[in-house]
């Protein structure tokens, strides 16, 4: 499961929180104010830093699939968070502002030494142009931009958990499932689940065997589940053939 740090605990960030929590990211917030930063706040985050940003980034470390969202409440905030994500591991970062805001900070890391192609890297402003003005509009543009830049990354650049439970990975697809080879479910032996091989009927029924094989202590398998005829009679908009691995990690 991909991090998604939100450095800044604002209403865009509280927004963004509860859909990125939805998308099935890992919500990380850090700030330095209490009053924004605690789990009455953000009960569906992960994790909730309360002290300075660079405290908190250095605390967290950095991934090669983290998301970072840069919200925070000043140029000098934004700036400095940047710098110290750019030095790091990171498949995302964007940071809010105006162009004019933008350009100032660009310019100013730019003098740090931080490279053009670098500073190109970074999605700002932060979001798909959708014209929201509101916070919640804004939210669902960034959100979006998470899931298109996700999705660009293929269903295998994030590692399942290392976790007891079955790992159900898609191996073989045919037609239009929605999701492709490499996609993974893990289901956890009280039945929770981290991932998805694409919801709908084929995962439900995945879980349900997943959860099966778990409690009668079964072996690695491959099953093939087949959509084309329901499809065809319910007028589904995703059919086709998808065979999926379950392996069983009792760890």
């Amino acid at each position: 499961m991909e991090r998604l740090i939100l450095c800044g605990g604002g209403h865009v960030s509280l927004e963004l929180a509860h859909i990125a929590a939805r998308l099935e990211f890992e919500v990380v917030v850090i700030d330095d104010r209490p009053e924004f930063a605690n789990t009455h706040r953000f009960p569906m985050a992960h994790q909730v830093l309360c002290m300075p940003f660079g405290a908190a980034l250095d605390q967290l470390g950095s991934q090669d699939s983290d998301f970072y969202a840069i919200l925070t409440r000043g140029h000098a905030f934004d700036k400095d968070c940047l710098a110290q994500v750019l030095r790091g591991r990171y498949a995302y970062v964007g940071m809010i502002g105006s162009r004019t805001k933008v350009a100032a900070v660009y310019k100013a890391l730019g003098a740090e030494g931080f490279s053009q192609e670098m500073l190109d890297g970074v999605y700002s402003p932060i979001g798909l142009s959708l014209g929201g003005q509101t916070p919640a509009e804004i939210a669902v543009a960034i959100a979006a931009q998470l899931i298109q830049v996700r999705s660009q990354r293929g269903p295998g650049a994030v590692k399942p958990p290392e976790e007891p439970g079955v790992l159900c990975t898609i191996i073989e697809k045919h037609g239009s499932a929605p999701r492709g080879v490499g996609a993974w479910m893990l289901v956890r032996p009280d039945g929770s689940c981290a991932g998805t091989i694409g919801g709908g009927a084929v995962e439900y029924e995945a879980k349900t065997h997943a959860l099966a094989l778990w409690q009668s202590g079964g072996q690695e398998e491959v099953v093939e589940y087949d959509l084309s005829h329901a499809a065809a009679e319910l007028g589904m908009v995703c059919g086709g053939r998808v065979k999926v691995r379950f392996q069983p990690r009792r760890m």
